[in-house]
């Protein structure tokens, strides 16, 4: 089996994926490629179009801002010959405060015929299982192996499939597209990778973050309809999602 390790990026990589990169197990007959492009999602259907030309099986896809275990591509591969699914990532987590994790349980795209309005959108699996292999509807391409199947497949049907849809970002475009050939998508959690920012944002970050939320309402003259505001333990105030102070109707 040959498996093209890709990276697009748009210049430097980061140390730390440097030396995750040299600690991970290669197993079979690998190839490397970094592609550079500022946009990204050109660098991947560049990146997916030459995988299927060149014959390759599988492609291993790592974001250069990305940490991961040296047995990643071990485990993915082992998911995807259990499963037979089309895609599988590891679990990664966004790079800022109130993290969440980069993958989702409900992704929507939808172009109205008679409108010309799309209605698209995502949602975060925040309560993902834990230590697993599963099932989900989108996820980042952070860390993520697909088969040169379905890379084919949605190429042959949508041209340059990562090219992004209207509201959405190129990997959950590819992963729309992919679930309309059919695609199985999953995520395994036991695979847990780091995003690279100020500080590295991980499951545990996620975790500790999540156990300092003491209360949830909505805002007295919010004019955001799903806007929810929250109060930390550590932290007496109430924020707005936007991260304003927030006007509560009964003020404790």
């Amino acid at each position: 089996m040959k498996t093209l390790i890709a990276v697009p990026c748009f210049d430097m990589v980061n140390e730390g994926f440097a030396s995750s990169m040299l600690e991970l197990i290669k197993p079979g007959e690998t190839v490397y490629s970094s592609v550079k492009n500022t946009l990204i999602y050109q660098a991947r259907n560049r990146i997916a179009a030459n995988a299927v030309k060149d014959g390759f099986d599988r492609v291993m896809w790592f974001d250069s801002d990305i940490t991961f275990p040296e047995d990643t591509m071990i485990q993915l591969m082992r998911d995807m010959e259990e499963t037979g699914a089309d895609i599988v990532s590891g679990l990664y987590f966004l790079r800022k405060p109130g993290t969440k994790p980069v993958v989702f349980d409900n992704l929507v795209w939808n172009l109205n015929q008679e409108t010309h309005i799309v209605e698209s959108g995502a949602t975060y699996y925040e309560d993902y299982p834990k230590d697993a292999l599963f099932e989900c509807a989108g996820i980042g391409f952070g860390c993520v192996m697909t088969t040169a199947d379905i890379l084919k497949r949605t190429g042959e049907k949508y041209g340059t499939p990562f090219t992004p849809l209207v509201g959405l970002g190129e990997d959950l475009s590819f992963c729309w597209r992919a679930a309309q050939c059919g695609a199985k998508i999953m995520c395994d959690s036991r695979i847990k990778c780091g995003h690279i920012g100020q500080v590295e944002f991980n499951e545990e970050w996620f975790l500790n973050e999540r156990e300092k939320v003491k209360e949830i309402v909505h805002c007295k003259d919010c004019i955001k309809e799903e806007c929810c505001c929250i109060r930390r333990t550590d932290n007496p105030n109430w924020f707005c999602a936007d991260g304003k102070f927030a006007i509560i109707e009964n003020p404790e």
